[in-house]
C-alpha cells in the first residue's frame, strides 16, 4: 500500500509539473467561452448514447459543440451531420502490461490524465465541460482542472459510481475500491452543477456525497419508435446476407414465385406489399455491453427451459433471440451459447450499425434486460429505448427498477431464470394473437404519451445554462 501511495504521490506531482507548463506557454483566457460546450466521456463515444443525445440537444440550440472521448464505435449519423458537433478524438490507451496490475492501472491513470488534459486544453475555450460519470477517474480531476484553466462551469452527469462498478470485481473493501469512492466523493463536490440518472441517485448523492443534483431520467430519442413493416422486411433482409436467424426456413408451395422471404415476412415484388409470414417466429431482443453487471446465463438458462416446455407440446413459437453490443466478456458467453443445441431457438450475437438498432427495436416482439445495477441507483438506457418503440420488457429486478418498469403494466420484472422462462410461456402462449398480456402491454405503451429526450433537456438541463451566461 506504501508503494501505491508513492506512486499516486508521483502521479499528481507528474501531473502538476505537466500543469505549470501548459500554463507558462498558453496566456489564461478570459472568462467566456461565447457558450460553447464540451462534452466529454473518457469511453467509446459510438456506445455512449446520451452524451451523444447532450451534444444534439446543445447543438439544436444553436451552441457549438466539443465531443470528446475514444472514436472506436460510428456515432449516430445526426451527430456526424450536425455542423454545430466537432468531434474531438482521445487515443485509447491500451495499457501497460509489465510489472503487477495495480502498477499497471496507476501508470494507465497518469497517462490517461495527461493526455486527457491536453486534449482539453487544446480545443476552443467553452463555457462549460459536460462531463460523464463514471468513468471518473482521472476525467473528474482533469475536467476540474481544465476549468479552471478556461474559467469554465463544470457539470458532471452521473450514471452511476465508478467505485461501484471496480467493486464487481475487486470486491467493496479493496483498497483501490476505497481510494475510488473517496476520489469521487471528494473531486465530484468541485462541480458547478450535476445531473443524474435517477431520484434514488439524487437522494444518494445529497446524503452521502453533499452534492445537490438535478435528475435527467434517461429518455428515448425520435427516432425509437414502432417500425413500419416495410421497414421491418428491408431490415430482415440486409441482416439475412450476414446471419442465418433471419434467412427464410421454408418457402411453401403456396408461396408466390415473385415473393421476396425473410423468417419474418415476405414482399411481393411486384407491388411491394409486405406481410407477416405464417408461423414466424417470435422475436426476442436484448442488448448489453457484455459486462460483469449483467448475467447473461440466466437468459440462456431461461431459453433452456423455453425449449423444453416446447417439447412437452406447450403451444410456443419458435424464438429467434438477439443479443446485441459489444464487450469484455461477449466471446465468453458466445462459448457458452455455442454449447447449446436447440431445435426451436436460434440466437445470434450481431453489433449493429446505429441507425439500424431503433429498427430492430422497433421490430421485435419482447424485449429482455438483465442489467443489475453495480449501486442499485441507475436505470438501464435499453429498456428506455426499447419503451420508445412500445416494445414490452422483461427485466431482472434491483432496487430502483421500479421508477422506469412497472410491473404488469409495461413490462415483468423477475428475479431468476425460473421466473423468466414462466414469463415467456405466458407472453409467447398462442403467438401470434392480439389478446392477453404483451398485447396489453404494448397497448398500454403506445397510450402512455412518453416525453422524450428534446422536451425533457429543454425543462431540466437548458435552464441551468442559462444562469451565467
Amino acid at each position: 500500500m506504501a508503494a501505491g501511495g508513492a506512486v499516486l504521490l508521483l502521479a499528481a506531482a507528474a501531473g502538476t509539473l505537466v500543469l505549470a507548463a501548459l500554463l507558462w506557454r498558453r496566456r489564461r483566457a478570459a472568462a467566456g467561452g461565447a457558450g460553447r460546450v464540451c462534452v466529454a466521456v473518457l469511453g467509446d463515444l459510438g456506445r455512449s448514447p446520451r452524451m451523444q443525445y447532450h451534444a444534439l440537444s446543445l447543438a439544436r440550440h444553436g451552441r457549438g459543440v466539443e465531443l470528446l472521448g475514444y472514436l472506436q464505435t460510428r456515432p449516430h449519423g445526426d451527430v456526424l451531420r450536425s455542423g454545430k458537433i466537432r468531434l474531438v478524438p482521445v487515443a485509447d490507451l491500451r495499457g501497460l502490461r509489465v510489472g503487477p496490475k495495480l502498477f499497471q492501472y496507476v501508470i494507465k491513470v497518469i497517462v490517461q490524465a495527461i493526455q486527457l488534459l491536453y486534449t482539453m486544453l487544446k480545443i476552443d475555450q467553452p463555457s462549460y465541460i459536460l462531463l460523464q460519470n463514471p468513468p471518473g477517474l482521472p476525467s473528474i480531476a482533469v475536467a476540474w482542472v481544465a476549468c479552471l484553466f478556461w474559467r469554465s462551469k463544470l457539470i458532471i452527469d452521473w450514471h452511476n459510481y465508478g467505485y461501484t462498478i471496480m467493486s464487481l470485481n475487486h470486491g467493496r473493501n479493496h483498497p483501490l475500491v476505497q481510494i475510488a469512492k473517496w476520489y469521487e466523493k471528494l473531486f465530484g463536490r468541485l462541480s458547478d452543477y450535476n445531473l443524474c440518472v435517477t431520484n434514488a441517485m439524487k437522494e444518494d448523492l445529497w446524503v452521502n456525497c453533499n452534492i445537490k443534483a438535478v435528475t435527467l431520467y434517461d429518455k428515448p430519442a425520435s427516432y425509437f419508435k414502432e417500425t413500419p413493416l416495410e421497414l421491418q422486411h428491408h431490415l430482415y433482409v440486409k441482416l439475412a446476407r450476414d446471419y442465418e436467424p433471419f434467412k427464410p426456413r421454408y418457402v411453401t408451395e403456396s408461396g408466390s414465385s415473385n415473393a421476396e422471404w425473410t423468417a419474418f415476412t415476405e414482399m411481393d415484388e411486384k407491388n411491394g406489399h409486405v406481410i407477416k409470414t405464417r408461423g414466424r417466429p417470435a422475436l426476442l431482443i436484448s442488448s448489453t455491453s457484455w459486462t460483469e453487471d449483467e448475467d447473461f446465463s440466466v437468459l440462456l438458462k431461461a431459453l433452456e427451459d423455453y425449449e423444453r416446455y416446447i417439447d412437452e407440446g406447450v403451444e410456443l413459437p419458435s424464438l429467434v433471440c438477439v443479443i446485441t453490443g459489444k464487450g469484455p466478456l461477449k466471446d465468453y458467453y458466445n462459448g457458452l451459447i455455442n454449447k447449446l443445441h436447440f431445435k426451436h431457438i436460434q440466437i445470434c450475437t450481431p453489433w449493429l450499425e446505429a441507425e439500424d438498432y431503433p429498427l430492430l427495436l422497433g421490430s421485435a416482439d419482447l424485449g429482455v434486460c438483465l442489467h443489475k445495477s453495480s449501486s442499485g441507483l441507475d436505470l438501464p438506457m435499453k429498456v428506455v429505448d426499447m419503451f420508445g418503440c412500445c416494445l414490452p420488457v422483461c427485466a431482472i429486478y434491483f432496487e430502483c427498477l421500479h421508477e422506469l418498469v412497472k410491473h404488469d403494466e409495461n413490462g415483468l420484472i423477475f428475479r431468476d431464470s425460473n421466473e423468466l422462462a414462466e414469463q415467456l410461456k405466458m407472453l409467447f402462449l398462442g403467438f401470434p394473437t392480439l389478446e392477453g398480456k404483451l398485447h396489453n402491454f404494448r397497448k398500454n405503451l403506445r397510450t402512455s404519451k412518453q416525453l422524450r429526450w428534446d422536451e425533457s433537456w429543454d425543462q431540466t438541463v437548458l435552464p441551468l445554462l442559462g444562469q451565467n451566461e
